[in-house]
């Protein structure tokens, strides 16, 4: 008899514990119940992380979530229609975070001079700051650095490496 009662005990005390632990989850992830009174223990659990990867998340985090690179055509410094988006979204981003000062980069792929590169590089860094500043961010909160060839995205010499190495990456200082 004493064994049953112990047993009943211990099982009661399981359901409870139970209980609480998924009261406490729906609390800290904000999950709610199904029409059977469960709610989903992986959605719980991926609702948990995300909250706290996004708490964890540094500005330079935010900025790339939002668009760091412009992509550029060959032998070009000229801002297409879809680099203005990007850049749009970059220009929100840093309005809302006035404390934050940053580094345009410009890039090149490997064709052509040293010289030729950095020059190119410097243009393409430019155009992105001076689209910035007309959407309003402050020209004193932005340096701008070519690296020319120096620094590839992507090592290779094709025509893929190439569109991605034309680029202007902004970065937080």
């Amino acid at each position: 008899m004493k064994n049953k009662i112990l047993i009943a005990t211990a099982i009661s005390s399981l359901l409870l514990l139970s209980a609480c632990e998924t009261a406490s989850q729906k609390a800290v992830t904000g999950t709610s119940t199904s029409a059977s009174g469960s709610a989903s223990a992986s959605s719980s659990v991926d609702k948990k992380k995300s909250l706290f990867a996004a708490a964890k998340q540094t500005a330079a985090d935010k900025l790339i979530a939002v668009g760091d690179r412009v992509l550029f055509d060959y032998d070009s410094a000229t801002l297409d229609s879809s680099a203005k988006i990007l850049l749009d979204a970059q220009s929100r981003f840093l309005r809302a975070n006035t404390d934050l000062n940053f580094i345009i980069e410009g890039h090149c792929d490997e064709r052509g001079t040293r010289e030729y590169n950095l020059a190119l590089g410097e243009q393409r860094a430019t155009a992105v700051r001076d689209y910035l500043v007309i959407q309003g961010i402050d020209p004193d909160r932005i340096k701008v650095i070519s690296y020319g060839k120096e620094k590839p995205a992507v090592v290779g010499s094709n025509t893929m490496a190439w569109s991605k190495n034309r680029r202007a990456v902004t970065i937080i200082d």
